[in-house]
């Protein structure tokens, strides 16, 4: 428990940081006046005032702020160093910074796992490295690092070898695994099911990895290229949830996150940065969706005024951004009814 709370603040802690350091970086280099830079909602735990910015630690770590002057237009106490005064070129800046920032972190923390341990890739042993819950393979009790021996009493020596002689396997066909775990020797019966969108059958298990070491600059290269294949990844499966509903089944809220954060935590220090990474890439591409409140609703509210040369009323802000709410309020109480349903009933 105190390994997961731990590991779950780490990570909740470091996305917002990034975040929020984005928008904070460019009002500051824009000009714009911010009374307070906060990580964290409720009341304060620390704070302190440098300058003309108050910087706070607060109670609830599950978001934070920068509270920068004359975002209301008519509580702008700032003058020209308000936001709704500066050009609307840099309010569009400070808006997209956060998002922006959220996929530069998962690149300075591939390129610091590359560089340091190198890129991971499938080892050619017949090791275990993951087993996936609720698949014969973890129902049947086999864990990571277990070493598979045999198929059917067919001896295997490579992971190659290990999943050709699943290829013959039926769905629902039971199959005798022979493995080592440290210095002991055991069977086990596992059932593969089969999978639709692999279109072949699996008993629930993944290849350990190896670390090739890399260079600088193809750590460096490596960072971008696997971030841009998370981010495409990820806007597909966003896509996928308005065409098939029963994706829906697989959004995780504030719940699972956490649970999620202590599960890989176990797992070591390494995972737990890949898993932020990919959180991050999730963060930045959710608040840049057109919805009012996120950024990108407040990006699309800019682009409008530029395009009409005055801003949105008031009033159409205030309705716009009150059915955003309504909609991320669906949306949190959606997810976290799946987070209950996975606790619960798993």
């Amino acid at each position: 428990m105190i390994l997961t709370i731990a590991a779950a603040i780490f990570v909740f802690g470091l996305l917002v940081l990034v975040h929020e350091f984005g928008h904070f970086i460019t009002a500051k280099m824009t000009g714009m006046r911010v009374d307070e830079f906060a990580i964290g909602f409720g009341p304060k735990i620390i704070s302190r005032k440098h300058g003309e910015t108050v910087y706070s630690l607060r109670t609830i770590p599950l978001g934070g702020f920068n509270d920068i002057a004359g975002m209301d237009p008519d509580n702008n106490t700032a003058g020209e160093r308000g936001f709704c005064e500066k050009p609307v070129l840099s309010r569009m800046i400070v808006i997209l910074a956060g998002a922006a920032m959220n996929f530069v972190l998962p690149i300075v923390l591939f390129f610091a796992i590359y560089f340091t341990i190198g890129a991971a890739a499938p080892s050619t042993e017949p090791i275990i490295g993951g087993v996936i819950q609720g698949m014969s393979a973890e129902k049947a009790g086999l864990k990571e690092g277990d070493r598979i021996l045999s198929v059917d009493g067919q001896s295997v020596a490579t992971w190659k070898d290990f999943t050709d002689k699943l290829k013959g396997v039926g769905e629902g066909q039971s199959i005798l695994l022979q493995y080592k775990r440290e210095d002991e020797i055991s069977s086990v019966t596992v059932s593969p099911t089969f999978n639709e969108q692999e279109k072949r059958v699996l008993v629930g298990v993944q290849s350990s990895v190896v670390y090739e070491s890399k260079t600088l600059p193809e750590s460096f290269t490596l960072a971008i290229d696997h971030t841009k294949e998370i981010t495409t990844f990820m806007i597909e499966s966003i896509v996928r949830l308005f065409q098939e509903p029963k994706q829906t089944e697989n959004l995780a809220g504030p719940i699972g996150i956490v649970q999620m954060s202590g599960q890989v935590a176990e797992r070591g220090f390494i995972p737990l940065l890949n898993f932020a990474a990919l959180l991050s890439i999730n963060l930045g591409i959710i608040n840049l969706l057109p919805v009012p409140v996120l950024d990108g609703g407040h990006f699309v509210n800019l682009f409008i005024e530029a395009v009409r040369g005055k801003p949105l009323g008031s009033k159409t802000v205030a309705y716009t951004q009150r059915v955003g709410i309504a909609l991320l309020l669906m949306l949190m109480l959606f997810a976290t009814k799946n987070d209950l349903v996975r606790v619960f009933m798993k």
